[in-house]
């Protein structure tokens, strides 16, 4: 497979390693800079180095856009113009709404790993990055049901569990568990250092709960101001939210009400330990088989019902007729009870379907 690189740090990196050695890749990279594709070329990133977009996705089959979220329009405009007709396009943009609402090329699959670290940049890049990482994908009704497998597929071959959403729901999804919690932790350390300032106290050790709770604070501001900017209106929600309920709890305190802070502490034990064992259901793998029409979107269709539902496909296949009027897609998800929605869903959607 021919794969192309366009950003070659900490997450394009990882893919181009993951590429290459799990997938037997040849993977072409372009960078602004050429210090950093000669650093990725160097630590085994990319085979090639190339000296612009279009020659890196000329030929490419899988083009993967690794920049940053407030340039990411432009460069994948600019990759669809020149990626050949069969090739799949997808980003590693942490929003969605915005990058997918304004393309309708079939080629483009918007997506998302949840996977990185406290450090940026390709000499921080490695192989495993994506293993047993969720890999957001937000197929539309128009994309290819053919590249969106090829994408699948090799998102699978490289460790990641794809899970198809539709990009509102990731947006809001992600304004709660990542977006929000960096500014809550930017919030609290700013809090923390100032109350000490005022009273001319020394800054003592922190304990391991304000560690954990503010690792994230004052993240890479180029990277997160357009974060934060993209993906402004659900996080302001979500913020509007967020002090709604730190109201409540002030409103407990000032009155003393011991039961009433107890019930809020327990229902927050509560709803960790289920978010916790939310990546934990796993059983046997059951295939289904849907028969379903050559069309534009019909796989996609397929995906976000499942992805809606909480289940997770691990892994496709598509078979086309003879004729390519219709095809069958063959997948396959973990548990019984899933596979038996799965399959109730998939016939909801006016689609054959047969578990194997």
């Amino acid at each position: 497979m021919r794969i192309a690189v366009v950003g070659v740090g900490l997450i394009g990196g990882s893919v181009g390693m993951a590429a290459r050695r799990r997938l037997n890749a040849e993977v072409r990279g372009y960078d602004a800079d050429a210090r950093v594709l000669e650093l990725a070329r160097e630590r085994g990133a990319i085979d090639q180095a190339s000296p612009d977009v279009a020659s890196a996705v000329g030929d490419a089959e899988l083009a993967f856009v690794a920049v940053p979220v407030g340039a990411l329009g432009e460069r994948i405009d600019e990759i669809l113009a020149a990626a050949p007709p069969d090739c799949v396009v997808t980003d590693v943009g942490s929003t969605k709404h915005t990058i997918v609402a304004g393309r309708s090329d079939q080629r483009f699959v918007g997506g998302h790993p949840l996977a990185g670290a406290e450090t940026a940049g390709v000499e921080h890049a490695r192989e495993d990055l994506f293993q047993g990482a969720t890999w957001y994908l937000t197929p539309t009704s128009t994309t290819s049901g053919v590249l969106y497998e090829r994408l699948h597929r090799a998102l699978t071959s490289v460790g990641a569990q794809p899970a198809a959403i539709d990009p509102d729901t990731h947006d809001r999804l992600m304004a709660s568990v990542s977006h929000l919690p960096h500014v809550l932790a930017n919030v609290l350390v700013t809090q923390a250092a100032n109350v000490l300032l005022e009273g001319g106290e020394a800054m003592p050790a922190t304990g391991p709960s304000f560690r954990d709770a503010t690792r994230v604070a004052g993240a890479n501001g180029a990277i997160w101001t357009d974060i934060y900017l993209s993906n402004r209106e659900a996080l302001m929600a979500g913020l509007d939210d967020t002090v709604r309920r730190l109201e409540a709890v002030r409103g407990a305190l000032e009155a003393g009400d011991a039961p009433a802070v107890a019930s809020w502490n327990e229902e927050a034990r509560a709803h960790r330990q289920a978010l916790l064992e939310t990546g934990l259901a796993g059983g046997p793998v059951h295939e289904l088989r849907a028969s379903v029409p050559n069309r534009p979107g019909v796989v996609a269709d397929i995906a976000l019902a499942l992805g809606r539902a909480g289940i997770n496909i691990v892994d496709m296949a598509l078979s086309p007729s003879t004729d390519f009027s219709r095809g069958v897609v063959a997948l396959w998800v973990h548990g019984d009870a899933n596979a038996a929605r799965a399959q109730e869903l998939i016939a909801g959607l006016g689609i054959a379907v047969t578990r194997a």
